[in-house]
């Protein structure tokens, strides 16, 4: 049987995700892949329908109410593959249901005010050229080592050479 590997989208939701296909072409042989959009678990108004008002929504309450309706959807193990705003869902899930083997958070900057780390292997990705991610002290405060892809910057995860890179790291980490 398959380890359960759910995969929660960047701040856009499934729209502008045709970039996804990179990643569960590469794992869905080896996990039970299931997609969240996280605007949808969050309860996004996308009436508007631009990174600042999304990012807004998120950040007042969003965030919250998507690792509440993950909690309800989600009972068992699980590993969890997360983009930008997704790898803050999926690191409070972790942290309140303690379900998450594997973390990896890829473009997560909201991290950085985080003060506790879950359980589990954690993987974390970030571009050279991300203005908004974690500092140093913080990754030393949390005993992480991320992972700095040279010459990217916060959209990183939408390339195909770096989808492959991730996915290819994800399963030989989650296989140990």
């Amino acid at each position: 049987m398959k380890a359960r590997l759910i995969v929660l989208s960047d701040l856009w939701g499934r729209e502008k995700s045709e970039w996804l296909s990179y990643y569960t072409n590469l794992l869905s042989s080896q996990f039970d892949l299931v997609f969240y959009d996280c605007c949808e678990l969050g309860r996004l108004d996308k009436s508007d329908y631009s990174e600042e008002a999304l990012h807004k929504q998120f950040v007042n309450g969003g965030i919250e109410k998507a690792v509440q309706e993950l909690i309800k959807k989600e009972r068992g193990r699980v590993n969890v593959l997360a983009f930008s705003v997704g790898g803050a869902i999926g690191w409070k899930f972790a942290l309140e249901t303690e379900l998450v083997e594997t973390l990896c958070c890829v473009s997560s900057t909201r991290l950085r005010h985080e003060t506790e780390k879950p359980k589990g292997n954690i993987q974390l990705y970030f571009g050279e050229n991300e203005a908004h991610g974690p500092k140093s002290d913080w990754f030393e405060a949390m005993e992480l080592n991320p992972h700095v892809l040279l010459n990217q910057g916060h959209r990183l995860y939408q390339d195909e050479e770096v989808a492959r890179r991730i996915a290819n790291d994800f399963s030989e980490v989650s296989r140990s």
